[in-house]
């Protein structure tokens, strides 16, 4: 019998931590933790997953700054909102909402977010501080650090001896998970499209993490009896026995058939999805800390 993973229990756990440090920070500091979001145009998705950012903000005490600007609005106009929010001593965190409307330049304005206060974790010295092991110099894209989270829970910190396979080399989430599980010990495989026969590969792991984005792509063939499955993709497939019209999300992995043989498993959804606003949270706590010159909190 697998053990299926609650991410919105792990999330809520993590979240508890992110409050209790904000708060102590506060009392201890008088500093409160300040996280920006900044949404351009009028995508409903965009909208829906930066409210809900917002609102955990307020929920664990921070000061929460939303910055929603119209579709027309340039990138110079843009880029001097990130400029003036780098420059606030009050603002510990910045996030700019992706994807941008496709008259912008998206890169330029993720990169001229500073480092400290990159709180997706996609700055280039965020990253390159992550692929060299410096894992409390930077932030870590929150994704890829809240799928540790689960590992961490499952095997503890050391994974060494452990064969862990990431399928998929995104700068997003496949390239920084896999500098995570190299830290941790575990010698690591990044799989990929070019990957000569990728079940037998994934076969080999311990740790299986997908995050390909093709719907159910993980057979249970693919997975190693007893081995961790990671589930990181998100894909709307159509769900006719639920009505015409109808759809449901999956992972890219397999759970029904996957679920038998693998020791523990996340599922889609429910698994690493609450995990990456919970972990926007606690990289903004922490830069509020790093920020006040106080030791920050580890999750």
């Amino acid at each position: 019998m697998s053990t299926v993973i609650d991410g919105k229990t792990v999330a809520a756990a993590v979240l508890d931590r992110v409050k209790t440090a904000a708060s102590t920070l506060e009392e201890s500091h008088c500093v409160k933790t300040g996280l920006a979001v900044v949404i351009v145009g009028n995508d409903p998705a965009s909208h829906t997953y930066v409210s809900s950012k917002s609102r955990m903000a307020k929920e664990c005490g921070f000061v929460s700054v939303q910055h929603t600007l119209p579709e027309e609005t340039t990138q110079d106009d843009l880029a001097a909102i990130v400029d003036r929010l780098n420059a606030d001593p009050a603002i510990h965190g910045i996030l700019v909402q992706l994807p941008l409307p496709p008259h912008f330049d998206a890169d330029p304005i993720i990169q001229s977010i500073r480092p400290e206060k990159d709180v997706d974790g996609l700055n280039v010295v965020n990253a390159g501080k992550l692929a060299t092991g410096d894992l409390k110099g930077g932030l870590v894209s929150c994704t890829p650090a809240g799928a540790m989270v689960f590992v961490r829970q499952t095997h503890g910190a050391d994974l060494s001896g452990l064969n862990a396979v990431v399928i998929g080399r995104s700068n997003l989430f496949g390239k920084p998970m896999a500098a995570l599980l190299l830290a941790a010990n575990a010698t690591v495989t990044v799989a990929h499209s070019r990957t000569r026969d990728l079940p037998a590969v994934c076969r080999n792991a311990d740790i299986l993490v997908a995050a390909v984005g093709r719907p159910e792509m993980v057979k249970a063939d693919w997975v190693k009896p007893g081995a961790t499955v990671i589930d990181v993709g998100i894909n709307r497939i159509a769900a006719p026995e639920r009505g015409e019209g109808k759809t449901r999300l999956v992972g890219d992995v397999a759970f029904a058939e996957c679920k038998d043989i693998a020791a523990t498993i996340t599922p889609v959804p429910g698994g690493v999805g609450p995990m990456t606003i919970a972990m926007l949270m606690a990289n903004t706590v922490i830069a509020a800390h790093r920020a006040a010159g106080v030791e920050a909190p580890s999750f």
